[in-house]
C-alpha cells in the first residue's frame, strides 16, 4: 500500500507518522525510488514496516518467511530486525521488482540475512516443507496474489512453529472486502480467508485497520 492510510483521518494519520514513525534516510531512500513505480500503491506504509519489526522483535524471531517482496521494503525492515544470525526466505514470481530492493539490502549490510528465491510461491513453499522445515519458522508475511491466499495461508502455517505468527496484509482490500456487492476474485478470496481464519481452531486470530488491514494468527 501507499503511504496514506484510507481507514483514519488523514490529518489523525499525519499525527501517527510524526509522533510515532522511527524513520531514517535508509528506509526512505528504498521508499522514494519505489514511489515512482506504476505499482507502487503495493508498497506497505513506514508505519506498518515499523510494526512489523516490532513484532519480529517481540516474537525474538529468527527464521522469518515472505510471500511477495515487491521491491523488498517490507524484507529491509524485517530483515533489519531479525539478530544477527537471522534468516529471511523471501518469495517473488520474479527477480525485476526484488532487484530493485537489493542493491538496498547490499547497501545496509542486510543481503546476506535475506534468501530471496523466484518461482510460484507455492512451490517454493512445499520444496521447504517436503525439505522437513516444516514447525521451525517463527513469523511470516504474506502479500501476494490475493487469489492464493488461502493455499499461501496453509502452507506458512505448516512452517510455522507453535506460537508463530502469520500476518496477512490488504485484508480490508480498500474497502472492498467489506463491500457484499463486491464478487472479484481477489475481493471473494480475501473474504473466504477471513472467515476461515476466525473460524480456524489452529490459531488465535485477529485483524487490525493498519494500512490495508492486517490479519494477524497465532499458531496454537
Amino acid at each position: 500500500m501507499s503511504s496514506r492510510n484510507g481507514y483514519i483521518p488523514e490529518n489523525v494519520y499525519d499525527y501517527i507518522l510524526e509522533n510515532t514513525l522511527r524513520d531514517r534516510p535508509e528506509l526512505k531512500a528504498l521508499r522514494d525510488e519505489t514511489q515512482d513505480l506504476p505499482l507502487a500503491m503495493m508498497q506497505i506504509s513506514p508505519d506498518q514496516g515499523q510494526f512489523m519489526a516490532l513484532l519480529v522483535k517481540l516474537t525474538n524471531a529468527k527464521r522469518a518467511i515472505e510471500v511477495g517482496t515487491f521491491t523488498g521494503y517490507s524484507a529491509l525492515v524485517v530483515a533489519e530486525a531479525l539478530p544477527d544470525d537471522g534468516k529471511l526466505v523471501a518469495c517473488d514470481i520474479d527477480d525485476e521488482m526484488p532487484s530493485i530492493g537489493q542493491k538496498h539490502w547490499e547497501k545496509n549490510g542486510l543481503a546476506d540475512k535475506i534468501d530471496l528465491r523466484i518461482g510460484p510461491a507455492v512451490e517454493t513453499l512445499d520444496a521447504m516443507i517436503e525439505a522437513g522445515e516444516s514447525g521451525t519458522y517463527d513469523i511470516a508475511f504474506i502479500d501476494a496474489d490475493k487469489e492464493s491466499y488461502g493455499e499461501y495461508y496453509e502452507r506458512c502455517l505448516a512452517l510455522l512453529r507453535q506460537r508463530g505468527l502469520i500476518l496477512i496484509d490488504n485484508v480490508l482490500w480498500g474497502g472492498r472486502a467489506a463491500d457484499p456487492s463486491n464478487t472479484d476474485e481477489s475481493t471473494i478470496a480475501i473474504r473466504e480467508l477471513t472467515t476461515r481464519m476466525q473460524a480456524d481452531e489452529r490459531v488465535d486470530f485477529s485483524l487490525i485497520p493498519v494500512g490495508d488491514g492486517v490479519s494477524l494468527a497465532v499458531k496454537r
